[in-house]
């Protein structure tokens, strides 16, 4: 991670880097390097001929803004057009599916945080009555109702998060520990939503997955 992604739009950083996060701030971290291609890529295997994303994303969060703007870096290599459906607070929502609905896209891509995940149920139905492929953050969006996540395994992230609290109260400097990055991502895919939707996953799709919900 460079400074100039830690500034996020000019602001000063909390951390000098992943590794050295210096002063008194460490921790886990969501992200990964190509995180939006890799979901972008999911979505083609199933809509193929897929021209346009609907990316829902927290714009007062930084992580979502950094994940959106991978996305669209990722979009113009993959020759898919990003579309921002921004929002920053629960009543932005019906705002950005309006949007959505006026100019629909071939698929969602929803940027996990705090505020989306909240109304992931809201998201799931949206997209269920748009008829509208979705690929989210986390699983829990999934069992919600949508069709498909990739993602860090909060699991494995709280277990890491618990093992820095004991070094930490242990005595160990915060800036000496490297904030980490989720070594395992998972797939979940709804296969109940699929027909729902109409389509039709890959076998080969199914079978990476780590969670298929039917």
């Amino acid at each position: 991670m460079s400074l100039k992604k830690a500034c996020l739009g000019g602001r000063p950083p909390v951390i000098a880097s992943l590794a050295r996060p210096a002063g008194n701030v460490t921790g886990i971290s969501l992200m990964a390097p190509d995180l939006g291609g890799k979901r972008l890529e999911l979505l083609k295997q199933v809509v193929p001929g897929l021209a346009r994303v609907g990316v829902l994303w927290n714009a007062a969060n930084p992580y979502p803004a950094l994940v959106f703007r991978e996305t669209q870096a990722a979009g113009r290599a993959l020759g898919i057009e990003v579309q921002s459906l921004e929002v920053r607070g629960p009543d932005d929502f019906d705002r950005a599916f309006e949007t959505a609905r006026r100019r629909p896209p071939g698929a969602l891509v929803t940027v996990e945080d705090p505020l989306t995940g909240a109304l992931r149920k809201a998201i799931a139905d949206f997209t269920t009555a748009q008829r509208l492929p979705s690929l989210h953050g986390l699983r829990e969006f999934v069992t919600a109702g949508g069709l498909m996540s990739y993602g860090a395994n909060l699991v494995d992230l709280r277990r890491l998060a618990a093992g820095y609290v004991d070094k930490i109260l242990r005595g160990a400097r915060p800036a000496d520990l490297p904030v980490q990055q989720p070594t395992r991502f998972e797939l979940v895919i709804n296969l109940k939503t699929a027909k729902a939707l109409g389509l039709e996953i890959p076998l080969q799709l199914q079978q990476l997955a780590d969670e298929v919900i039917e």
